[in-house]
Order: structure tokens, then C-alpha cells, then sequence
């Protein structure tokens, strides 16, 4: 039947843990809607010749319908629109909730372009390569105007704003190529701004990443200029470039110790209590804005001096700071650099 239905109403491959799901809901909705609709329309055409003029000057006699007429009237479509939210609002939770072992990619939309980054390395443009059967949390930002990230096949879009980021996720179940849209009108170019993405077997997906980490593919790192520049490296590397670059390590400790900012040792995930009361996790979306609207939400017990970095920081440039800080956590020394390392030459 998912078949037969999907041919009628010329949907693309179910090609994500998404898309059956999100199919059915829109059988559900279409088949209810239509016999609905053919229900009013017979009914309609029934009572044209059921209630016709049958002599001039006729009064229409006053119809008072029962109770129980009346609670059925109301009661039926209304079960059926509680029945939508259900269905739908369950698929919504788990569409909007990422695993927690999902491997991350950003993405930055440009007209008329995609361009992904993993964080441990690769780069690349126009083209994602993902593991199947494997979640993978995309978290987008645009470096120019309103894009919308679209894959028919998988069933996801989220818009791609400017300024700040959004996150979807996705599994995909069959390896194969499938097509990347914009679906958020975007200039003279927007019907051809496609990318595409290539699910991989989860060993041949492995053994691909370790052979563009070790060099033998590489990939162009964006440090904000229009055409990108030639840092090899992965974003957390290029993270601490540009956090040495842009002065934060004046204000911001990677050891746990007080400085005029929170320290950035093992801020990724933690609650922060701001000086209104309210408390927030400093996830992706909160180091992001804190870089653009730093006294939107102050963190308690520090004053509001750090400035914006708006027009300051391309997207790539905050993707690769917002690695870096995550990358800062007391189970893991390693990458947390001594003061020595932070301050050495950046090697050109």
C-alpha cells in the first residue's frame, strides 16, 4: 500500500529513517481530506434536488437540528484534526530531536552554493558525504541571504538564516546520491543552487574519511575572504587561529580559572545562569548569538563588555570558534593547549 500510494501522489525514494513516516502522515491527511471532500460534495448535490423550489413563493421551513446531531457535527472533524496533531506532533518531537551520537556537519548556504565542513576535517563544495544507517546532525548558518536547506528524498528542509544557526538531522537507510535543493527563493540562481549527497556504506564511509584526514583528498578551508584561502586543517585547528586572531583569549580562560568572560573549558552543553534568573545551556545556537549580540544574554556575575562581533566573524569563522570551545572539556586534556601553545606563532 506505501507503495501504491507513494506512485499516486509522485513521491521521490524513501531514503531516511524520516520518510516513511512523514509519507504516512501526508496518506492519512490526503485520504481524509478527499473522501471528506467527496462526502460534502454528494451531500451537497443531494440536497440541491432534495431541497428544491418546488412552487413559487415557498417558505423555507425552519430546520432546528437535536443536540446529538449537533455534538456530531462538531465531534467527528474534530477527532479527525486531534488525530493529525497526534501523529503529527510525535513525528515532530523526533524530527527535532537529535540523537545524541550523531556525527555533526556544517553547512553554510552561499548564493548559489553549499559548502560543508566536518569538524575533524574534511571540506568540501556541492557535495556532503554521509554513512548510511548513521545520524547526522547538520547545523547551518547563510553567509548572505535566506536559504532553505532541501532534500526530497530523506523529507527534511529547515531554512538557512544569516547571522545565526539552525540545526536539522537525518538517517539515511540506502546508500546512493541524492539531490540537494534551495527552497527558499534566493536570487537569479536559486533553481540551481543543488548540491548532493552522497550516502556511503559505514566501512567504505570510514575508510573515505581516513584517506581525506591523511591528506590524499584536499579540501579548501573557508577563513571568511570571498574566495576562501588555503588553511589546511580541521575546524577546531582553525578555531584556535581565529580566537587568537580576534583577541577572545584576553577575556576568555581555557583552564577553568576566572577571567572578564567564562571560561571556556567545558562551557559546550553547560547551564548558565544569566543576570535576568533565566537559565540557558550554551549549545551551538547560544555561542553563535553571544558572538553576535554578546549583551543579549549576560552570563551572571560578568559585565557586558565583551563587543560584537557582527560583520567581524564570517559563518566559517564562528563554526570554526564554536568547534574549538566544544573541543575544551576537562575529560580531555589533550585538546585543551597550554598557555604557551595558545600564544606560539601561527605557522603560515
Amino acid at each position: 500500500m506505501n507503495e501504491i500510494m507513494r506512485t499516486i501522489l509522485w513521491l521521490p525514494e524513501q531514503a531516511s529513517t524520516f520518510a516513511r513516516a512523514v509519507d504516512q502522515l501526508h496518506y492519512f491527511v490526503i485520504t481524509v481530506t478527499m473522501l471528506s471532500s467527496v462526502g460534502v460534495g454528494l451531500l451537497a448535490f443531494g440536497f440541491f434536488f432534495k431541497y428544491r423550489q418546488r412552487r413559487l413563493r415557498a417558505s423555507t421551513p425552519e430546520v432546528v437540528p437535536s443536540v446529538r446531531f449537533e455534538i456530531a457535527v462538531i465531534s467527528v472533524p474534530l477527532l479527525f484534526f486531534l488525530a493529525w496533531f497526534v501523529q503529527g506532533y510525535r513525528d515532530f518531537v523526533w524530527y527535532s530531536t537529535p540523537p545524541k551520537d550523531t556525527m555533526d556537519v556544517y553547512v553554510m548556504g552561499k548564493k548559489w552554493m553549499w559548502k560543508f565542513a566536518y569538524p575533524d576535517g574534511p571540506n568540501a563544495v556541492g557535495t556532503l558525504h554521509v554513512p548510511a544507517n548513521r545520524p547526522v546532525r547538520l547545523l547551518m548558518t547563510s553567509r548572505d541571504v535566506i536559504h532553505s536547506f532541501f532534500v526530497p528524498d530523506f523529507r527534511i528542509k529547515m531554512d538557512v538564516l544569516p547571522g545565526r544557526y539552525t540545526e536539522t538531522w537525518f538517517e539515511a537507510t540506502k546508500p546512493g546520491r541524492y539531490q540537494v535543493l534551495c527552497a527558499e527563493y534566493c536570487g537569479t540562481w536559486h533553481s540551481q543552487m543543488w548540491g548532493e549527497v552522497v550516502v556511503m556504506p559505514p566501512a567504505e564511509f570510514d575508510d573515505w574519511m581516513t584517506k581525506q584526514r591523511a591528506g590524499a583528498l584536499v579540501d579548501r578551508v573557508d577563513t571568511g575572504g570571498d574566495d576562501g584561502s588555503n588553511f589546511h586543517g580541521t575546524l577546531v585547528e582553525y578555531g584556535k587561529r581565529v580566537a587568537m586572531g580576534q583577541g577572545c583569549l584576553k577575556c576568555h580562560s581555557l583552564d577553568g580559572s576566572q577571567h572578564i568572560g567564562p571560561t571556556w573549558l567545558d562551557l559546550y552543553h553547560r547551564t548558565e545562569t544569566l543576570d535576568t534568573g533565566e537559565q540557558i545551556v550554551a549549545d551551538e545556537g547560544y555561542l553563535t548569538d553571544s558572538m553576535i549580540d554578546p549583551r543579549a544574554k549576560i552570563v551572571k556575575g560578568y559585565q557586558p563588555v565583551m563587543p560584537t562581533y557582527r560583520g567581524k566573524l564570517s559563518a566559517p569563522q564562528a563554526a570554526a570558534l564554536v568547534e574549538f570551545i566544544k573541543s575544551l572539556r576537562s575529560d580531555n586534556l589533550d585538546n585543551v593547549p597550554s598557555k604557551e601553545a595558545i600564544y606560539e606563532p601561527v605557522r603560515q
